[in-house]
């Protein structure tokens, strides 16, 4: 019997063991797939674009000022647009007056999103510094590193950038040279300037010409080095990281008329406005057709201007005065006219089927202007030129 009771322990003291060894296995097999596996991070986002504002009181008699502008140009002028001003980085004033639809007498509002014309230009220019900084372009390539077919040899991406390429007008081209019912996008009007056989205005960095046909090309570039579409490479790279929940880029008969997307007008004898029909150039993009808000297009200006898109060097390009090949100097940046003579200032004002644009940076007062209007008001130089006297004479910070 003691035998057996002997057995019997050595059987129940092995077994113990075996499991006590299979438990721990199990455990530090688990505690290394932990170890090994953890759980992936959620990316890092940069923090939203804030936007400060004067306090009320402080801004009370320029905003009396300006909104009496407002009324004034309104009545006489025909203006129904919006405005905002900025000095040193915070909105001193911002509003909108006339009417977003005519026939329904549907008031503008802040949500209001308007065509910016050729002020789109300065969005195709960042697109192109942001490949460059990526390392996937450089300034010094030609057109045919990207479109070997391209009859025009010879042009530099810079010499698109500052309108020294020479490229002939795409307008023409279009309204002479495509045959079909809808209009031409913007691979359609590449293929279109190859087999044309239209001579070019100059041999490149000759001459400035202001040219859409530059970013129009530029804009393809973009398409092609990306393997993405110019609105969505500005929505992913531009657009959303910076906030600007109310911007796209239209191209027309392609995309769908958005939520608030406002409609160019002209006055017609006086006093009834008609909508302005589009035509065969509307489907083109980067030249054109980027649409914002009036607060949109301030988060723009004001992430560029602190370095929340692109490099320091990266702007100074775009805010330096191009030159041809003779060492002539031009009033032109990247995406941006320079003036350095008379009122200091970096802009760029847009006109098209009845939209009339104003991004104005006065250097010397740190002072930003916006002026988006769509029923051909064709007087922005000159009010801007009213807005900033009122801000320096109303305004102390």
């Amino acid at each position: 019997m003691k035998k057996y009771i002997g057995l019997i322990l050595v059987v129940v003291i092995v077994s113990f063991c075996v499991f006590s060894f299979k438990a721990n296995s199990v455990e530090f097999n688990s505690e290394s797939v932990l170890t090994e596996s953890p759980a992936p991070e959620a990316p890092k986002k940069d923090p939203p674009l804030l936007l400060e504002c004067y306090p009320e009181k402080s801004t009370k008699a320029v905003s009396h000022k300006l909104d009496s502008l407002l009324k004034r140009i309104n009545k006489r002028h025909d203006f129904h647009g919006a405005i905002l001003v900025a000095k040193n980085k915070k909105i001193l004033y911002k509003n909108q007056i006339g009417y977003a639809d005519f026939q329904k007498k549907t008031p503008l509002n802040e949500a209001s999103v308007f065509q910016l014309a050729s002020v789109s230009k300065q969005f195709t220019a960042a697109a192109i510094m942001l490949l460059n900084e990526r390392g996937e372009i450089k300034l010094s390539d030609t057109i045919n590193t990207y479109f070997p077919n391209f009859p025009y040899h010879g042009v530099t991406i810079e010499n698109l950038l500052n309108h020294t390429a020479g490229l002939p007008k795409y307008f023409w081209v279009a309204e002479h040279k495509w045959n079909q019912e809808r209009p031409p996008i913007n691979s359609e009007m590449m293929a279109l300037l190859e087999a044309s056989n239209v001579q070019r205005f100059f041999k490149p960095g000759r001459n400035f010409d202001y040219s859409n046909t530059g970013y129009i090309v530029l804009a393809s570039i973009v398409e092609k080095v990306s393997g993405t579409s110019f609105s969505a490479f500005l929505r992913n790279n531009i657009f959303d990281p910076l906030g600007m929940d109310d911007s796209y880029v239209y191209s027309f008969e392609n995309d769908s008329i958005k939520e608030n997307q406002l409609a160019g007008y002209r006055l017609y004898r006086g006093w009834r406005h008609l909508k302005i029909n589009s035509t065969v150039n509307d489907a083109i993009v980067g030249d054109k057709n980027v649409y914002t808000t009036i607060e949109d297009l301030y988060k723009w200006t004001l992430a560029l201007n602190t370095g929340k898109l692109l490099s320091q060097e990266s702007l100074n390009l775009m805010y330096s005065k191009g030159e041809t090949l003779s060492g002539r100097k031009i009033p032109y940046g990247f995406g941006f006219r320079i003036d350095t003579d008379g009122q200091k200032s970096i802009y760029h004002h847009g006109k098209w089927n009845g939209f009339r644009t104003g991004l104005t940076k006065y250097i010397d007062d740190d002072l930003v202007v916006i002026v988006l209007e769509h029923t051909s008001y064709n007087s922005i130089k000159s009010l801007n030129g009213k807005i900033r006297k009122i801000v320096s004479e109303n305004f102390r910070v």
